[in-house]
């Protein structure tokens, strides 16, 4: 028999107890290393999120219109800082509240978090201090343009939460990285050469470059600002886009009350007599009409289905030019009878109505425009007059652009870059057709049209002495919300105009809501006149004056060598006559389009009168005067924004000088040319 000893049992009892501990060991290296390193680094490591900065946003010339600007968020561990008298008059110099200062120094505080957000470089000395933490953050600043504002929208944070800024949110945002520490029992950094290499740097977002040009959208937001003013309205919407390319160049929207939105995608509207020159393409199209197809308009007045029509210009007879350039509302639906009822709705459709457009702006409109099973027997007739449909200025503006580029309807745009964090274009804006709602020569019909109405029709206002201008305006009632019918003496007042006609440039919508004085002809076509004026005296309003220059020079030849036996001088023979008179612009062009120039100055100066040629019935010529010359405004006493933009609105082009501030050359109350310089002193020695 085996007798175990005591130091045997011992010996025993100690091998398993060994044999258990390497067991343990095997079990807790091997099998659960993972788990119990992880757990080690969720208690010793800290890791804090490094906030990525949204990409920044461009108009088209380059101006920063949005960016980021970095902050940092202060957070202080009272019981490690060394020097707390030291860290208190920091504290007080960054303009810290006193009542925060006293709990960043309280030693029976673990940790404070400071309000507010600071620079970095104005709180430098006080993170450098031990137990100070500071967290990065960032800032989003933007332009001081109100218009711009309301469609760029705001970001809170790291994300967008309205217009722009929430439709390209996905694009701008970045991606955060990480900033890891090694902290004690108690919280305390600790010194680790690890963190760094594990740390992972922030990202930032892509930089947008909008098709928006800065310039020309001031132009529009203070034209917009003065029309609501000086008209007693209650806001209104004005866009100009580039008919050749689908470019927003600029969007102005207002109202009298708040408005955080850019109403002129998201409001919809009856577009009223604005919509009779795309019905006159439709029909000009499908060939039920000819542009001097004469119509019975019975003087003016129409009846039908218990219903009475009337024109307000009224004539027996009128051809289809004429209903467009008198807006009639009875030629046009005689002549839309025509069309049956799948035709109008299909026409309408394809210029895209009762659809959006696909901009980027998050909460766009589709605007309404009913099926022909939803129609009454008296839908076809309202229709033709701009009733019975809701659109959109943007959509309205498009549908133009389709008449003065040829006949595609394009998608607008509004992005025209994005650019990676190093630079490098990701996405360029290409002109995309959504479909050709007419050819070519139908659409140089409608052109010839609309030029009528600004030469001899109900848009006169919009005449522009040294362009041709075409465009038609539109008064529609204000419909009741909420129930139906209209409200008694409210108006939209509305105008579209190609500018210069023979080789549009811009599409300028303007929309009037709620004048004192109602009609189209006598609200909105003035704002658009005003708005080109002041185009063609500014520095950079996205036109190209050496193709003006080319177009006036091609038509002042052709006007000179051309005679022709006709009642009605064609629209290139009255845009030559026009054209020509322009002789600030050609000047311009000759020297590289640098406005501003002294040869603009030599050019005025000389004395030299130009040659305007006009063709009568009979084919004679005989020269025109050239446009009247101007009072330069007195302007001292203003702002230097708001003498520029006085001068602008007088016609003439801007110099900033040293000097006295608010003094011009050539002096106020001097009559100087359109488009001639004037320089404007700013004060100070720079």
């Amino acid at each position: 028999m085996i007798r175990i000893t005591r130091i045997a049992l011992v010996f025993w009892a100690m091998m398993l107890f060994a044999g258990a501990l390497i067991v343990r060991a095997g079990v807790l290296q091997l099998w659960q290393r993972e788990y119990w390193a992880s757990r080690a680094e969720r208690q010793h490591v800290a890791a804090a999120k490094v906030p990525a900065p949204r990409g920044a946003i461009l108009d088209a010339s380059g101006i920063t219109l949005a960016e980021s600007r970095q902050l940092v968020k202060l957070g202080i561990a009272p019981r490690e800082v060394p020097d707390r008298r030291a860290l208190s008059r920091a504290l007080a110099k960054a303009g810290v509240a006193q009542r925060w200062i006293a709990r960043a120094t309280d030693v029976e505080r673990v940790w404070v978090e400071l309000p507010g957000r600071h620079l970095a470089t104005e709180v430098a000395a006080i993170t450098a201090m031990r137990g100070v933490y500071a967290e990065p953050t960032f800032e989003r600043i933007y332009t001081p343009s109100a218009g711009l504002r309301r469609l760029i929208g705001r970001a809170s944070g790291e994300r967008g939460v309205e217009g722009l800024e929430l439709g390209l949110d996905s694009i701008l945002r970045g991606t955060p990285g990480l900033s890891p520490r090694v902290v004690d029992a108690r919280g305390r950094s600790i010194e680790s050469p690890e963190t760094s290499a594990r740390a992972i740097a922030a990202r930032p977002g892509h930089s947008v470059v909008l098709t928006l040009n800065y310039h020309l959208q001031e132009i529009v937001d203070r034209a917009l600002a003065d029309a609501v003013v000086t008209m007693g309205a209650s806001g209104g919407d004005i866009v100009v886009v580039d008919p050749h390319s689908g470019a927003v160049l600029a969007m102005a929207s207002r109202r009298t009350g708040p408005a955080a939105a850019a109403t002129a995608l998201t409001e919809p509207f009856e577009p009223g007599s604005t919509l009779k020159p795309l019905h006159a393409a439709t029909l000009l199209s499908l060939g039920r009409a000819r542009p001097d197809e004469v119509i019975d308009t019975r003087g003016g007045v129409y009846e039908m289905e218990h219903r009475t029509i009337t024109d307000l210009h009224r004539e027996d007879r009128l051809s289809l030019s004429d209903v467009i350039r008198w807006s009639s509302n009875v030629g046009m639906v005689r002549f839309t009878e025509r069309l049956t009822p799948d035709e109008q709705y299909l026409a309408l459709r394809d210029f895209g109505f009762g659809t959006i457009t696909g901009s980027p702006y998050p909460s766009e409109a589709a605007g309404t425009l009913r099926p022909p099973r939803s129609w009454s027997r008296v839908s076809a007739s309202s229709l033709a007059m701009g009733y019975e449909i809701a659109v959109t200025p943007i959509q309205l503006a498009m549908a133009y652009a389709s008449i003065a580029n040829g006949g595609a309807l394009l998608d607008p745009a509004f992005i025209r870059e994005i650019r990676s964090p190093d630079g490098a274009v990701v996405y360029r804006h290409r002109r995309r057709v959504v479909r050709r709602v007419m050819d070519e020569a139908v659409a140089q019909q409608v052109r010839a049209m609309l030029v009528d109405v600004v030469e001899r029709g109900t848009a006169a206002e919009a005449d522009l002495r040294t362009f041709l201008v075409g465009g038609k305006t539109g008064t529609t009632r204000t419909a009741l919300v909420g129930q139906r019918g209209y409200a008694q003496r409210q108006y939209f007042a509305t105008f579209v105009g190609l500018f210069p006609a023979d080789a549009p440039q811009y599409v300028v919508l303007v929309k009037i809501d709620r004048p004192s004085a109602y009609f189209g002809g006598a609200t909105a076509a003035p704002v658009s006149k005003t708005i080109l004026e002041a185009a063609l005296a500014a520095r950079d309003a996205a036109l190209d004056r050496r193709s003006l220059a080319e177009e006036a020079s091609t038509h002042a030849t052709t006007a000179a060598v051309t005679h022709e036996s006709t009642t009605v001088a064609s629209p290139a023979s009255r845009s030559a006559a026009r054209a020509t008179a322009a002789g600030s612009i050609a000047a311009e062009a000759s020297i590289g389009g640098n406005a501003g120039g002294r040869g603009d100055e030599a050019s005025d100066s000389s004395g030299s009168v130009p040659v305007v040629v006009s063709l009568t019935a009979g084919g004679d010529a005989f020269p025109v005067a050239p446009p009247r010359k101007r009072v330069v405004p007195d302007v001292r006493g203003l702002a230097l924004r708001d003498a520029v933009h006085t001068l602008h609105r007088a016609g003439f082009k801007v110099e900033l000088t040293a000097g006295a501030a608010g003094l011009t050359r050539p002096a106020a109350g001097t009559l100087a040319a359109p488009g001639a310089v004037v320089r404007l002193q700013r004060g100070g020695d720079r």
